[in-house]
């Protein structure tokens, strides 16, 4: 098939200002594989670690691509903003591959919605829900779905008094408790606290992240994931199960040591796996989420309840994320999946240029 103009332009946004800019490029290798030349023009713009452009060669170095690939890298010395803006003829659809702060919180779609570019993935609004754990807690847990109990402090809070904060939390959660960044994933700065002097350093790292941070009251559970796709009329695959190598799912078990099992699909009876599956589309909905999102569960071992965790806006695409592994066991292939998130994003964005602008 002969590549001509009328291909559909992708540009794919990776690295960025989170801890989470080396994932990101994972993410983006892996989404790169999968995309069809000959159905997309494909661009890559990379945000460095400060918010800026990556140089193309620093950038292709970066994610180990070579020059013959059907990959174009926009030059120039403008910030990705303006060159992402000069990109007009024909205006292309944007796949932020962005996980973290800066990217997976509302702060680029924000720039993409004023810009009036398509792009992939939850809004503004959606997004900054679900990236903050505190923010997000509290929309559910209003809603009537199940969240653990959970207590948050800000940094300025901690600084004026830290024994009136550690006093709070135990006096409303019991140790264990899991200390977490509010606005962070792939469990960076994520601390199980046991005690007193456990909970203290576990708060002191975690606001080295984020200004707040969300305490939350620990279980013994198995930790089960679904991933949902969709804007208005939502599905969601079956779910899986995450089995860490440690003693939960922290950065190193995702992406270091290689032990954890994914369990694809989760043993679960048929009842509890519909009620993942209904609990995940239910949180979707219920934070506004469209196009992709990952939803976590703990399932407590000895009252069997499901709890919903947290719900991920950009979940992770490289070779051993559950997002697209999910996909795959539920009769979606890799490549088709990057296919209907990229019409979704254009479905919504032609929605949106619907809607009137005038009284």
């Amino acid at each position: 098939m002969k590549m001509t103009d009328r291909r559909i332009h992708v540009v794919v946004l990776c690295g960025g200002r989170s801890a989470e800019h080396d994932v990101s490029l994972v993410s983006t290798r892996s989404i790169l594989n999968h995309l069809d030349p000959e159905r997309y023009r494909i661009s890559v713009m990379g945000l460095d670690r400060k918010g800026g452009s990556y140089d193309p060669g620093v950038l292709r170095r970066k994610l180990e691509i070579s020059r013959d690939g059907p990959w174009e890298f926009p030059t120039g010395p403008e910030h990705w903003l303006v060159l992402l803006a000069g990109l007009s003829t024909p205006s292309p659809v944007v796949f932020p591959v962005l996980h973290g702060p800066f990217g997976e919180d509302g702060t680029v779609q924000g720039a993409l919605e004023v810009l009036g570019l398509p792009y992939v993935g939850a809004g503004v609004m959606a997004s900054s829900l679900a990236m903050n754990k505190v923010w997000c807690k509290q929309v559910l847990a209003h809603a009537g779905l199940p969240v653990l109990p959970f207590v948050s402090t800000t940094k300025a809070g901690w600084e004026e008094d830290p024994d009136r904060v550690v006093a709070q939390i135990e006096n409303q959660l019991a140790y264990p408790v899991f200390v977490k960044p509010a606005n962070m994933g792939s469990s960076i700065g994520i601390g199980k606290s046991r005690d007193s002097r456990e909970l203290r350093q576990h708060l002191e790292e975690a606001l080295r992240f984020d200004l707040l941070v969300l305490a939350e009251q620990g279980v013994d559970a198995r930790e089960i994931e679904v991933s949902v796709l969709g804007n208005e009329h939502p599905r969601a695959s079956i779910a899986g199960e995450i089995v860490p190598s440690g003693e939960f799912y922290d950065y190193a078990a995702k992406y270091l040591d290689g032990i954890s099992e994914l369990l694809i699909p989760a043993p679960l009876s048929q009842e509890r796996m519909d009620e993942a599956r209904l609990l995940a589309l239910e949180t979707y909905r219920t934070l506004g989420v469209e196009g992709m999102a990952r939803i976590d569960f703990l399932l407590e071992k000895e009252s069997h309840r499901l709890w919903v965790n947290e719900a991920n806006s950009i979940p992770g695409f490289t070779r051993i994320s559950m997002y697209p592994k999910l996909w795959q066991a539920s009769g979606l292939s890799y490549p088709d999946l990057i296919e209907e998130l990229i019409n979704l994003g254009l479905e919504r964005h032609r929605a949106r240029q619907g809607l009137s602008v005038e009284r």
